[in-house]
């Protein structure tokens, strides 16, 4: 799967906020079919991160949401701040 293909959008909810400070956590909405090997792989070239874990979940809605954990030298506000969330 293409990488600009694999990260749809960021979530900034409430607890996407929260996430962000207290446990140093992006959220993202993905591409279905992606693997957790190639959404780590396209964080990591699209922000020039460096991701430590990624979860996954499928909504309800039908859409797949990452929770990617960001090592210690990435604050994660900094890079919502890059991206415009807050």
């Amino acid at each position: 799967m293409e990488l600009n293909n694999v990260i749809r959008y960021p979530l900034a909810t409430e607890k996407s906020v929260r996430l962000m400070e207290a446990e140093n956590k992006l959220i993202f909405i993905v591409d279905k079919k992606s693997k957790k090997q190639e959404i780590k792989e396209a964080a990591e070239s699209l922000f020039n991160i460096k991701v430590a874990n990624v979860n996954t979940t499928i909504l309800i809605s039908g859409k797949k949401k990452a929770y990617l954990t960001l090592s210690k030298d990435t604050p994660a506000i900094d890079v919502a701040t890059q991206l415009g969330l807050i």
